[in-house]
């Protein structure tokens, strides 16, 4: 979830109809960390893809996962897991009458119940960035091929990436994970996503 990525919608055209729909939802409540444009134009290139799930932790009010909807090939089922009931709720109405779309509310790591994936996308849990986040073990929950994705990262300009001035432990965990070959994609000038895809042996 980015901060302010609601408001990055204002004027941006060429929007999927199930984009705008959760971008609206977001507004009417009150919700300000949307996906951003850029970050849900890889996603949805991404989805496309996949050959039969996808998920998503952090649902928000689903505008990353309208984002996937709208790549996903027919018959590629989604789920998404929010923590905050009222949340959960809000984006399970943007997707009524899809389903191949489920919202799921609680923990992230309910997101293991119907893997593995051949995208996952780690937006609001496992991705080891706050305190008592553990990482999403990907040898788990991805297909091998399938690809990760862990957004919200501010463009390394030199190595190792820093977050505070100390080593970006997180983003070095998913650079470096023995079961992935990753790298860093810079979508714009302040704003990169890491994006993995799980080895075949």
């Amino acid at each position: 979830m980015s901060i302010g990525g609601t408001d990055a919608y204002g004027g941006a055209g060429g929007l999927p109809p199930l984009v705008r729909q959760a971008v609206l939802a977001a507004r009417a409540h009150g919700f300000a960390a949307s996906c951003r444009p850029e970050q849900g134009r890889l996603l949805r290139v991404l989805a496309g893809g996949a050959r039969a799930r996808i998920g998503e932790t952090g649902t928000g009010l689903g505008v990353g996962l309208a984002w996937l909807v709208s790549g996903a090939a027919p018959g590629v089922r989604l789920y998404s897991v929010e923590r905050d009931p009222g949340r959960a709720r809000a984006a399970a109405a943007v997707f009524a009458g899809r389903p191949g779309v489920t919202v799921l509310g609680g923990d992230w790591r309910r997101i293991a119940e119907h893997g593995p994936y051949d995208l996952l996308v780690l937006d609001g849990g496992g991705q080891g960035k706050a305190p008592g986040d553990e990482p999403a073990d990907v040898e788990r929950l991805l297909t091998p091929g399938g690809t990760v994705v862990v957004d919200d990262f501010t463009p390394a300009t030199g190595w190792p990436p820093l977050h505070g001035g100390e080593p970006d432990r997180a983003r070095l965990h998913w650079l470096e994970h023995p079961a992935l070959r990753a790298t860093e994609l810079r979508l714009a000038p302040g704003l990169c996503t890491v994006v993995g895809t799980r080895l075949l042996v």
